[in-house]
């Protein structure tokens, strides 16, 4: 999972009209941390907050509510939030009455014992109380300071998939999200989202569609289907049979108004000949995949229980390419996992090599709690060579990827239009079918607008349709 600070708000507002908001609405600042999941999360609690009267702002200072939603996976992304949480804590203090909330995965993760790391929270939730935030933000906002104006809920919750919500209001316009399933079952040694989203549970496909059709409505072009390992849905349809993930996707495609379909993460043992033929065959479906490989070993795939080999690995990468020779993939790679060798780190390098993925999530081992792992397998890889192996994996995929976005240069691409450049605001950006991100030249196209242009150059991680 990439790990990015995405303040809500900031991404593409002027594609939509600006919410009525009243003079003495409470404010939210909020900053999200993580995966599309937690993006995803964010607009839900954004929705939720804008149901119950509160307005969003950009800046914390001025804020009634600071609230950061947050991730688990890694060590850094927790020392992240616990020193963000002290800067905001600081803000807090000259304006009375406002609360600081952490939310989350973090959230459920530490439970209680986040009050220690960061004394100035307020509101600690976990991912399945979202529903009751309002109330529990309201709660922190009455109560007198000290141990009572504090509000704890890190329940997991088997049930609870937000049926009925949804994170429209909280959106950009342009790109929505949809969560399919929440939790996950596969139990990798390494992973601790199973001990902090629960177990896997998928929403029903009523629910999925009645959300992406609400997308529809509000001017949304393009949805992304969430789930933790996405193509695993599966829904009982009542006749002894099931929904599986390869006829929602196809169901989705029904829907008019949406002209691009995503979805991540897919896990490689689900990966299965209907899903492909439904990417391959629906034309809304976008040709990209992200697919986690992890490692190029088996050693230490088994080691992860990731439940595949490399050679079923690139058995579903050979079906991929087959069915779309000009399909897109990207993948993450864990580098020092418990007991890898140098052999072992070699075997990746060298499956990167073959496959040549478009580009890669890349990071090394840091040991989570709660984990198989974290009770039953030394951390024996050194911090030192940790850092070389991940060296050696980057500096491999930035020359891999620059070759493979050399190679769009003189193609045509269908390119959604996203917002302004950072770079130049005068200048938009937008994402290719296959999820690259693509400079617009100055006039063409509007947030929102799906344009053919002609790519002119490129970087590793660019593309620009200007000279």
């Amino acid at each position: 999972m990439s790990e990015q600070l995405i303040p809500l708000g900031k991404r593409a507002e002027a594609s939509r009209p600006a919410p009525v908001i009243a003079p003495d609405a409470p404010r939210v600042y909020m900053e999200t941390y993580g995966c599309q999941m937690n993006v995803a999360d964010s607009d839900l609690i954004g929705s939720v907050l804008a149901t119950a009267g509160y307005a969003m702002t950009e800046r914390a200072d001025q804020a009634d509510v600071m609230l950061i939603n947050t991730c688990a996976v890694r060590e850094k992304a927790e020392d992240r939030v616990i020193a963000r949480a002290s800067e905001l804590g600081a803000l807090k203090k000259k304006r009375p009455g406002a609360v600081l909330a952490i939310v989350g995965c973090m959230a459920e993760h530490l439970k209680e014992g986040l009050a220690e790391r960061a004394p100035a929270v307020d509101v600690i939730a976990g991912p399945d109380s979202y529903r009751r935030i309002a109330e529990m933000l309201a709660a922190a906002r009455t109560a007198q300071a000290g141990p009572t104006k504090r509000q704890i809920d890190v329940r997991l919750d088997k049930e609870e998939t937000y049926d009925g919500l949804s994170g429209a209001a909280g959106g950009d316009g342009v790109s929505g999200f949809v969560t399919i399933q929440r939790g996950c079952d596969k139990f990798c040694t390494f992973c601790v989202v199973p001990f902090t989203r629960g177990r896997e549970r998928g929403a029903p496909p009523r629910e999925v569609l009645r959300q992406v059709r609400e997308l529809a409505e509000a001017g949304y072009r393009e949805v992304t289907l969430l789930g933790q390992t996405v193509n695993s849905y599966r829904w009982p349809d009542g006749n002894d049979g099931e929904v599986t993930f390869a006829e929602l996707l196809r169901a989705v495609a029904k829907i008019e108004g949406i002209e691009r379909i995503r979805f991540t993460s897919p896990y490689p043992v689900d990966f299965t000949a209907d899903v492909i033929a439904a990417i391959a065959e629906e034309p809304k479906v976008c040709k990209y995949v992200h697919l986690p490989v992890q490692s190029g070993s088996d050693v230490v795939l088994e080691r992860m229980r990731r439940g595949y080999t490399v050679q079923d690995y690139r058995d579903i990468v050979a079906a991929l390419r087959a069915a779309m020779p000009q399909i897109s993939l990207s993948t993450d790679i864990l580098s020092g996992f418990s007991g890898e060798t140098d052999d072992d780190h070699q075997q990746t390098l060298a499956l990167m090599r073959e496959l040549r993925f478009d580009s890669a999530f890349m990071f090394s081992y840091s040991e989570r709690d709660l984990t198989f792992a974290a009770k039953k397998l030394p951390d024996d890889v050194t911090p030192a060579i940790k850092a070389r192996r991940l060296t050696d994996i980057v500096d491999l995929q930035t020359k891999i990827s620059g070759e493979v976005f050399a190679a769009h240069v003189g193609r045509n691409e269908r390119v959604l239009v996203t917002g302004p450049s950072k770079r130049d605001p005068a200048q938009l950006v937008g994402r290719s079918d296959g999820f690259k991100s693509v400079i617009l030249p100055a006039g063409v196209g509007s947030v929102g607008e799906i344009v053919e242009v002609t790519i002119k150059r490129s970087s590793m991680a660019t593309l620009f349709a200007t000279e």
